[in-house]
């Protein structure tokens, strides 16, 4: 089994990166991580460093969970990126991590995440971040 985990280095990433490890450790399964960037900036404070993804692994690892870790460069397409890698893989669960909302934002959830729960053709958990206050 595999587990496919979108991580972005922000406290949304690392809620999905805890689940994920969490899940995993359930189920008996490997994790997939996947940091991709959007391209759309020369800059991208998602796309992770080095230190970032290491920490990430160490992590995991630190769990007993082996991980693969793969990134995209630039391709504008985030969830189409998330998807393909869901179908080349084989995961059996994607694990997404979702920011909060103001009340009118709740109405829609973010595209990426949306079109990932829309599409894939195996189970999504979406997670959020603990709020400052907890």
């Amino acid at each position: 089994m595999k587990i496919l985990v979108g991580y972005v280095p922000t406290p949304e990433g690392e809620a999905a990166l805890t689940a994920a490890a969490a899940e995993a450790e359930l189920r008996g399964a490997s994790v997939l991580l996947l940091n991709t960037s959007r391209g759309d900036a020369y800059i991208d404070a998602r796309y992770a460093n080095e230190e970032e993804l290491a920490a990430a692994q160490a992590r995991l690892r630190d769990r007993g969970v082996e991980v693969n870790i793969q990134q995209a460069v630039g391709t504008g397409d985030v969830a189409g990126e998330l998807l393909k890698a869901a179908a080349a893989e084989d995961v059996t669960l994607i694990v997404l991590g979702l920011r909060r909302r103001s009340p009118v934002g709740k109405l829609i959830l973010g595209s990426t995440a949306q079109r990932v729960l829309l599409e894939s053709p195996v189970p999504v958990l979406a997670v959020k971040a603990p709020s400052r206050h907890e």
